[in-house]
């Protein structure tokens, strides 16, 4: 049951709140982990974390501090430390980075190779690029109403309709062929959820995430020789052909690109179209308000983001010695920045743990900020109104049938289940 108010809580140390967020299966248990994100906020805001299988680190729970962070993109560096991993996936990935099979991509670079990468595809993911693509997305969205119907008068949401509709959006922008779609979906759940027992190879294995890399490396390099060969209009076209200071990316490049974009791009959108039904299921007042003003839309949208916060952390490493709220960091030393706290935060947001379709303003931080500010933002956001626009007006009747389940990760992720029980009108004309 999501968190509409923290329950008391559990008895649990400052150290043992700073583990949490090393602890994968944290996530699964919403109420357990923003009783331990508040906790930090209040007592202890930069904490140091010594996490079993971790290198150390601090983490930031306040908004006002990952704010500042994600905006120092000359202090606070995304390499070498982009995302929390275990120390020996650390290693394994320094040794895959010196035979040139590691990702580079834009969330790995810091300037002024990040700016020149994302200025590649910049374009394709601006304003007008979005409304472009408006019809293509809505009448995807209107095509899993329609399986919703189908599947009815139960589905697993999280699993049948949230996962897979934002995948056809953006492999079809990338210009992957739709039979390739469930093998994208089955890696990225693979990658993404490497931590958990249900969505990782091998059962769960952290040694299933390189392997799923190495399939996605694979699966891509092909692709880069297809597009070079034979070019056509897509966006991994494009990125094939592009140039940064008049040289041809290298294959590892352009694969980096292609997995950001193909995995990136459609599971954190899922996390929060999934996560945002299930917080309308346990705010009925919330979906009802909503359905008698579509208007609210937009900022339903946003307040779904900050209540999901699909990216549940990002790293930096400070490249001087500085501080934060007073905290020496010496240059070295890397920062977890904590979105589904600074999203959270009593100083930003009034009444935080109320979930409130028409909540303004709405600063929440779930998609950065900054330099690294992320690049299908709007995509993303058209991707949730399509669906919930479709969905709402077709809402005869819904209600939960089953517990819901979160995905094990301490990077990207959501629900993994959410079964409901629901009676949709048929389509309008």
């Amino acid at each position: 049951m999501s968190p509409s108010m923290p329950r008391p809580a559990p008895a649990m140390t400052i150290e043992e709140a700073g583990v949490a967020l090393a602890t994968p299966a944290a996530y699964t248990d919403e109420h357990r982990l923003h009783a331990a994100l508040a906790l930090l906020r209040r007592e202890a805001p930069v904490h140091h974390v010594r996490a079993p299988g971790y290198n150390p680190f601090w983490a930031i729970t306040r908004h006002e501090d990952v704010n500042a962070i994600e905006r120092d993109h000359t202090l606070w560096l995304n390499a070498p430390r982009p995302v929390l991993r275990t120390a020996v996936l650390d290693a394994e990935l320094a040794a895959r980075r010196a035979r040139g099979r590691a990702l580079a991509s834009l969330v790995h670079l810091d300037d002024p190779e990040h700016r020149k990468l994302r200025g590649i595809a910049a374009d394709w993911f601006r304003p007008k690029a979005m409304r472009d693509m408006g019809e293509r997305v809505r009448a995807l969205a209107r095509r899993h109403v329609d399986l919703m119907a189908e599947l009815g008068p139960s589905c697993d949401f999280a699993r049948q309709i949230a996962a897979p509709y934002p995948l056809y959006a953006i492999l079809a922008l990338l210009g992957l062929p739709e039979s390739d779609y469930p093998l994208m979906l089955r890696l990225t759940q693979e990658l993404f959820g490497h931590d958990d027992r249900d969505k990782g190879r091998d059962a769960g294995s952290r040694a299933g995430y390189t392997t799923a890399l190495e399939d996605l490396f694979v699966y891509f390099h092909d692709l880069i020789a297809e597009r070079r060969a034979r070019p056509t209009g897509d966006l991994a076209s494009h990125i094939a052909h592009a140039r940064i200071d008049g040289r041809l990316l290298t294959d590892n490049e352009i694969a980096s690109y292609y997995i950001l974009i193909a995995t990136a791009g459609h599971d954190t959108t899922s996390s929060t179209v999934a996560g945002g039904l299930e917080a309308l299921l346990r705010h009925p007042d919330q979906l009802d308000r909503l359905r008698r003003d579509p208007g609210l839309l937009p900022s339903a949208v946003e307040e779904m983001i900050r209540w999901v916060s699909p990216v549940k952390s990002f790293m930096r490493t400070a490249a001087a010695d500085t501080e934060v709220r007073g905290v020496p960091i010496a240059a070295g030393e890397s920062v977890l920045l904590s979105y589904p706290s600074a999203n959270r935060d009593e100083d930003v947001f009034d009444e935080p743990f109320r979930f409130d379709v028409g909540r303004e303003p709405n600063r929440h931080l779930a998609f950065g900020t900054g330099v690294h500010y992320c690049l299908g933002a709007a995509l993303a956001r058209m991707e949730v109104e399509a669906l919930f626009a479709a969905l709402l007006p077709r809402l005869e009747a819904i209600e939960p049938d089953g517990e819901p389940a979160w995905t094990a990760t301490t990077f990207v992720g959501g629900l993994k289940r959410l079964p409901i029980r629901y009676r949709l009108a048929a389509p309008a004309g």
